[in-house]
């Protein structure tokens, strides 16, 4: 994926590209990704890290529910559509990374018990960049404070 292109031109070229290899499965997954973007840089919401990884947490609870209810087909669909998404955000922080910002964050706020935790996830959030999820966190921070 190139980076000089603004991310909605990246994902239209990618669209043409998909569909003159006939993949019409990534030409739908794209499609719907370009349309939330689209409709949120109308409604004025413009940063698109944070569109995308709302719509990544979408298609993952659609998952976990179609797998729930036996339905393996949709289960995967939605899996596909979120991987889709997935190449256009950055890398998520490995293990140790995020560790690491967990005991700063303990530190240079001041956690010291579990009703501290609010304070020290916002700032493991905001270290993050979004390259973070937030349950990830909330349980990381909440073991480190208990």
């Amino acid at each position: 994926m190139r980076r000089d292109l603004d991310l909605a031109e990246q994902i239209k070229s990618d669209v043409v590209t998909a569909m003159k290899a006939g993949d019409r499965e990534r030409v739908g997954a794209l499609r719907l990704v370009l349309s939330e973007l689209q409709k949120a840089a109308k409604d004025g919401d413009a940063d698109e890290q944070t569109v995308l990884r709302r719509e990544r947490k979408r298609r993952r609870e659609s998952e976990a529910a179609y797998r729930e209810a036996d339905r393996a087909d949709l289960a995967d669909a939605e899996a596909y559509e979120a991987g889709v998404i997935e190449a256009y955000l950055p890398a998520a922080l490995d293990e140790a990374e995020l560790d690491a910002l967990v005991a700063r964050a303990l530190a240079e706020t001041g956690a010291s018990e579990p009703r501290d935790m609010g304070r020290a996830i916002k700032h493991v959030m905001a270290a993050a960049g979004g390259r973070a999820d937030g349950k990830q966190v909330s349980t990381k921070v909440k073991r480190a404070l208990n």
